[in-house]
């Protein structure tokens, strides 16, 4: 009974990670967000669309290049390139940036890739804080409900 119980805890979670490590195109990675659906909302979204605009404008103009115009990242975001980093993964809700608390995102922005994993770049000496928070609500402000109520709940307990 308890074999058959570790095994198929042990399938189980070999499957999560097959289904995470998948080299399916990032705009149907929707299922990592399928777990939330049934969750009642956390918040009610409140962004400022002012903020939103010059977020917009900033990020068209500095991350686009990397990220995409719609912010929905490299083709094979999750695989790494011939240099040994990831690519620019989607910041649109379909990527893993919703996993991530508010003040890590700022950070990963404004002092680059953690430990050499990507390439993106320090944007501290380029763009001040609250241009880095503009382009963060911009970005937020496009993940589906889903994700913004699981990335809402996860950053209440991170602060």
């Amino acid at each position: 009974m308890q074999l058959t119980l570790c095994r198929t805890a042990f399938l189980t979670l070999c499957s999560l990670i097959l289904v995470a490590c998948s080299d399916d195109e990032p705009s149907t990675q929707q299922s990592e967000i399928v777990s939330t659906k049934s969750a009642p909302p956390s918040a009610t979204r409140k962004h400022d669309f002012a903020q939103v605009s010059r977020g917009g404008k900033i990020f068209q103009a500095n991350c686009a290049e990397c990220h995409g115009k719609s912010a929905e990242g490299a083709a094979n975001w999750r695989q790494i390139n011939a240099q040994g980093k990831y690519p620019a993964p989607p910041l649109n809700g379909t990527g893993h940036a919703w996993h991530h608390p508010y003040k890590m995102l700022g950070h990963v922005i404004k002092n680059g890739s953690p430990g050499g994993q990507g390439d993106m770049p320090a944007w501290k000496e380029k763009l001040n804080d609250q241009q880095i928070m503009d382009v963060m609500e911009w970005f937020i402000s496009k993940w589906p409900d889903q994700a913004y109520d699981a990335w809402y709940r996860m950053n209440q307990k991170a602060s």
